[in-house]
């Protein structure tokens, strides 16, 4: 999202006259002070300060080392941005809510130059409206509109070019099926000018003729079915290897952006976008090109033949291209709209059925049902109105471009009763007409197709076009993690004007248990993901084994790490794949000692078909607690140098607690590890322990240096004390 919108001259005149002071943020403010919307003040932050910009000149202004906080306020309709200085709140400038995502970020940065703070706030969110045409973005980094009919061709031609021979040999065969197709209309010619209507021709001239145009017919019929065979095949591949790309990039890209998108809307684009294009290059590119020489050829001898009455055949032509042109856009608008109701209606699909579980325990099949018939009479209604739309609009070119079919017959039987033609020609004649106009029906719908192909193209391209958020070092270094870990005054934010946590630093040594403690939205588990590196920081570094953790080779990193989940993810497979997850080449011998020390063993041979027992979708099929021991052996197996472990043991009973504590026992030993826990009598054996809270670390020690600080952790700990004594209480007495 652009936080640095060019400062017209004039206003960059009266903020500065010698142009020596740069702007680093600059937003358009489209509200003046009684909420009026006008379009020609600018909010501008320098080194220097924070102004606000008129025509007239610079209406107020506030030096940034004044500034003591800096905010968006939303208020009803807009947003308000304030300064605090030493003289109080001070009102800066209003603005609409199509700014106030920007303002908050502005407002963070302004904030950071306050403070004296190094480094610049950016933004990774995607621009929700076209900054050229203002219209609202269809799901897509590009505007569709203001991307230009070049950019689908480029698009499609690097769809294509690695399958570039493909394409010639489909072309060959499309060449040489139109050149039969035109050639058996004048041997047809011939055979009637020259034997059937003189009546001087043999039996063997017929047979002749009959031979030829056999031959000339089954040509092309085989020219076609080996043409539809090599586009099919064309289709496919192209299909198989965009599928394939969209997976591989898909996994390439940052958390936070598979965050940002639904899982129904990410699997449409993998799979039914993908299968459109393949359609598409079966059906209609296989013909397309054919049918366009087909009818350039018939058009040229046309010409030749009788130029005066091909142009009153085609008179008709120019009208159907125009409306075509003045609806074209509508098209793409209301199949881009069709596409965006599918996506809703597959991510109700898959959000229900993954939570059909949750749906029944609190009986909303009802209202879910409710809500899905809802989407899919969007959906529904969508479609309807397109092809309702698409009914008419498509007879209606049909019949235009075949009037001229009527304009061939009137003219040219004229033609033939004042000698100006003979029968063979007038039949050569319509029959090349036949090919001009035949195919025009088919051409009135090539339209549509096109526009759904390349609103899936866009939609595809969307993706493989999206940049990672995480930095990409020219040469990742693939080292072996000892486990020394530092953070060096790290910054981070979801949102980069909010941060969760802020100044964090530590420094851990190889083999440390570091233990995790603080409120729930503290921001524990963001810290371990910025270690697990799912995340790149705002600022500050972290350090692996001294080296900056951006460094590293992502893939050689992630190898070497262990992680324990509270939510323990399985795959819909069996126990054994499950394990092997880690190390896809581990032996059985490998998994089961993983088991074995993870506690799982035991339960798992006594399943009916043992490590081959299927779990079921995200593991169903078996406990929390055995999910838990599985998820162990399988950050067990490729012997981890560094350990996650986020809230491990909880929401489990006593004795599967007991079994995973000990598990995680030998897990931990000599590994550097990094625990969060709620139930903070598991962490009393860590090396250290560090409080989290208000976004920063504000206690570390040992456990019994944190209970003699009386601190946060001191509290905590009492807090939970006092709950157990009144469960027990309760038990008692119950």
């Amino acid at each position: 999202m652009k936080l640095n919108f060019a400062l017209p001259e004039k206003l960059m005149q009266h903020l500065s006259p010698s142009g020596g002071e740069e702007v680093i943020y600059c937003l358009p403010c489209d509200l003046d002070d009684d909420g009026n919307y006008q379009k020609s003040w600018y909010v501008a932050v320098t080194g220097k300060r924070l102004a606000l910009l008129a025509p007239a000149g610079v209406l107020r202004e506030y030096p940034i080392r004044d500034i003591t906080d800096l905010r968006c306020d939303t208020m009803t309709g807009g947003g308000v941005l304030r300064a605090e200085t030493a003289q109080g709140s001070q009102f800066v400038a209003r603005f609409s809510m199509k700014y106030i995502t920007r303002y908050a970020y502005l407002a963070r940065g302004g904030l950071l130059l306050a403070r004296g703070e190094p480094g610049r706030v950016e933004s990774r969110e995607r621009e929700r409206v076209c900054e050229k045409c203002g219209r609202v973005m269809p799901g897509t980094n590009q505007c569709p509109r203001c991307n230009g009919k070049m950019a689908g061709f480029r698009r499609f031609w690097r769809l294509c070019k690695p399958f570039s021979l493909s394409l010639a040999v489909v072309s060959l065969f499309m060449l040489a099926g139109s050149g039969a197709s035109l050639l058996i209309q004048y041997v047809q010619r011939l055979f009637i000018d020259d034997v059937l209507k003189p009546k001087t021709g043999t039996p063997g001239q017929v047979g002749a003729f009959f031979g030829v145009m056999l031959a000339l017919t089954l040509s092309i019929i085989i020219l076609n079915v080996i043409r539809y065979y090599y586009s099919v095949k064309l289709g496919a591949r192209i299909s198989m290897s965009l599928r394939e790309r969209l997976y591989v990039k898909i996994q390439q890209l940052s958390l936070s952006f598979i965050q940002s998108r639904r899982p129904g809307e990410l699997m449409n684009r993998v799979v039914s976008d993908t299968n459109e294009i393949r359609a598409f290059m079966e059906n209609v590119f296989a013909g397309m090109f054919s049918t366009m020489v087909t009818m350039l050829g018939a058009l040229v001898i046309m010409l030749a033949m009788n130029w005066k009455m091909t142009l009153l055949s085609v008179v008709f032509v120019p009208v159907v291209l125009v409306i075509t042109r003045i609806w074209r856009k509508k098209i793409h608008r209301m199949f881009s709209m069709q596409w965006r109701k599918k996506d809703k209606l597959s991510n109700q699909l898959q959000d229900v059925i993954s939570g059909m579980r949750v749906v029944k325990t609190f009986g909303k099949e009802i209202e879910e049902t409710q809500r899905f018939d809802d989407l899919a009479s969007q959906f529904y209604s969508v479609m309807r109105k397109n092809e309702r739309f698409w009914a008419t609009f498509w007879p209606m070119l049909t019949f235009l471009m075949g009037c001229g079919s009527y304009v061939v017959v009137l003219a040219g039987g004229g033609a033939v009763l004042g000698g100006g033609l003979t029968v063979g020609q007038l039949t050569q004649f319509m029959a090349y007409a036949g090919m001009l106009y035949g195919p025009l029906g088919w051409i009135a719908n090539l339209p549509r197709s096109l526009m759904r192909m390349a609103t899936c193209l866009d939609r595809v391209y969307d993706i493989l076009d999206e940049t990672t958020e995480l930095y990409e070092a020219e040469t990742p270094a693939e080292v072996v993690v000892k486990g020394h870990i530092a953070l060096d005054d790290i910054v981070f934010g979801y949102k980069s004007y909010e941060p969760v946590l802020e100044h964090i630093s530590m420094e851990v040594k190889k083999g440390e248990m570091i233990g995790l403690v603080g409120p729930s939205g503290a921001g524990k588990s963001t810290l371990i993901n910025l270690i697990m590196r799912l995340y790149d920081v705002d600022q500050g570094k972290i350090m692996v084994d001294g080296k900056d953790i951006k460094e590293l080779d992502p893939a050689c990193y992630h190898n070497q790490m262990g992680v324990v989940l509270q939510e323990t993810f399985l795959f819909s497979g069996t126990i054994f794949n499950n394990i092997r997850f880690s190390k896809p080449d581990a032996t059985l011998e490998e998994v089961i000692a993983a088991a074995k020390s993870a506690n799982a063993h035991d339960f798992i041979c006594r399943l009916p078909d043992g490590y081959d027992t299927y779990v079921g979708e995200h593991g169903y099929k078996i406990s929390g607690g055995e999910r838990q021991r599985i998820a162990i052996a399988r950050a067990l197996l490729n012997d981890p140098k560094l350990l996650i472990l986020d809230e491990a043991t909880s929401n489990l009973d006593t004795e599967s607690e007991y079994q995973i504590q000990r598990a995680l026992e030998r897990l931990t030993k000599g590994r550097t590890t990094f625990a969060i826990a709620h139930r903070l009598s598991t962490l009393k054996n860590a090396d250290r322990l560090f409080v989290i809270d208000n976004h920063r670390i504000i206690e570390s020690g040992t456990h019994n240096e944190l209970i003699e600080k009386k601190g946060m952790y001191y509290r905590l700990v009492k807090a939970q004390l006092e709950m157990a004594k009144v469960a027990k209480t309760k038990e008692a007495a119950g």
